[in-house]
């Protein structure tokens, strides 16, 4: 209102007043052939990245489109890209890019750059304060390539991020256009970041592993953080996350096909020594721990009479049929507290959220193990915001046989 009542009473300050408040981008919270989200949700970059120039790029990252077909970064071939480039994509007269619509050429590269920069945004977030890369001061910014014809491939590295396709020549199924894929792989960046870099070749450890599980929770994350997704979710469901949903989905790339799942019940006894394998149960059981913290919120906040605190796994151990009847509501009950029921899961997708990113500062890269992420988890949940769930964020990592 602030905006709109400075553009009433002073017209020719209402740009610069709304370029104060940062650039708007179009964003696709899920792949657009997913029922529910053919259309775009505008994002706000914050004003804090700085300006945000042609390309789009800021001081952080950049996308460059190139001319020729390029093949993937691989060792010693690295950034800067030193071939012919497309022009960058410019922004609009009033500094933003929300103008740029799906279906072209220009919106692949302001989509992956928004993506991009929200994830990175969201994690310093959690992590309170800025990130530096791993890459630097070799290189100084991310380099983007949104798109890398007929490669069916997503891959992240020594400053850069490239995408691919998964179909070749369909725009549909290009991973530019997927906010998971992009999440993933900039989740694999913030943790390179903030946690480190091995010095010997990882035997004995988790960390390969652990990077897969961390990179999809990052994604999901993320998700969470679109109005489109959490609103569309809760209502959809009448706020039981306990049933499958788009929750459990990652990277989908159909509407019956899934890539990985995080509503599973494996255990580290299920699992073999592949890393996107034994990623799986600990993934799980930080999906697990959203859930136990925002069924407790519900239940606190009299909106539901299920008590997780009876538990040591609400997921795994509450039978099917209480899980579909015992926590089904009306339609008319739930809507009267849907903003209750996305406050609860907003503060548990935060709670949890930053317990897990803040855990990297006690962690080293050649000793990380699942059992020392999770005991560093717990530290700093029992120190922050996770303190009131501790019983039960620590019976999700014992169900998973992690600890």
């Amino acid at each position: 209102m602030g905006a709109e009542l400075d553009a009433i009473t002073h017209p020719q300050d209402a740009g610069h007043s709304e370029r104060s408040l940062g650039t708007r981008f179009l964003v696709f919270p899920q792949p657009p052939f997913i029922p529910g989200y053919e259309k775009p949700e505008v994002v706000w970059i914050g004003a804090a990245a700085g300006p945000i120039l042609p390309g789009p790029s800021d001081r952080r990252m950049y996308v460059i489109d190139p001319v020729e077909p390029k093949r993937p970064y691989r060792v010693p071939i690295l950034p800067p890209y030193q071939g012919f480039l497309r022009p960058p994509v410019e922004p609009g007269p009033d500094g933003h890019f929300d103008h740029i619509k799906p279906g072209s050429r220009a919106f692949v590269s302001t989509h992956s750059f928004a993506c991009a920069r929200r994830v990175l945004d969201i994690c310093e977030g959690y992590l309170g304060h800025p990130l530096s890369w791993f890459f630097e001061p070799t290189l100084e910014r991310l380099e983007i390539i949104p798109h890398i014809s007929e490669w069916d491939n997503a891959q992240s590295g020594f400053g850069f991020l490239e995408l691919g396709e998964s179909k070749p020549n369909a725009q549909s199924s290009f991973f530019a256009l997927s906010f998971d894929s992009v999440a993933h792989e900039m989740g694999h960046l913030v943790l390179l970041s903030e946690l480190g870099l091995l010095e010997g070749n990882g035997r004995g450890s988790d960390f390969f592993a652990y990077h897969e599980a961390v990179a999809d929770f990052v994604s999901l994350l993320g998700l969470l953080q679109f109005d489109t997704a959490i609103d569309r979710l809760l209502r959809r469901t009448g706020g039981n996350l306990l049933l499958h949903n788009e929750l459990d989905r990652f990277a989908e790339l159909s509407e019956e096909r899934q890539i990985r799942t995080f509503n599973n019940s494996l255990r580290m006894g299920d699992v073999s020594d592949e890393v996107h394998d034994r990623s799986k149960p600990f993934a799980a059981a930080l999906f697990d721990s959203v859930i136990e913290v925002y069924q407790t919120l519900l239940y606190e906040r009299g909106l539901s009479d299920l008590n997780p605190r009876r538990y040591s796994n609400l997921r795994q151990q509450l039978a099917p049929a209480l899980i579909h009847e015992g926590l089904r509501i009306s339609k008319s009950s739930y809507e009267l507290n849907h903003f209750a029921y996305k406050a609860a899961l907003q503060e548990a997708r935060d709670v949890v959220g930053e317990s897990v990113l803040r855990s990297w500062k006690l962690l080293q890269p050649d000793t990380l193990t699942f059992e020392s992420a999770a005991l560093s988890f717990l530290e700093v949940s029992y120190n922050g915001r996770g303190r009131a769930y501790m019983d039960q964020l620590e019976d999700c990592m014992r169900w998973r046989l992690i600890l």
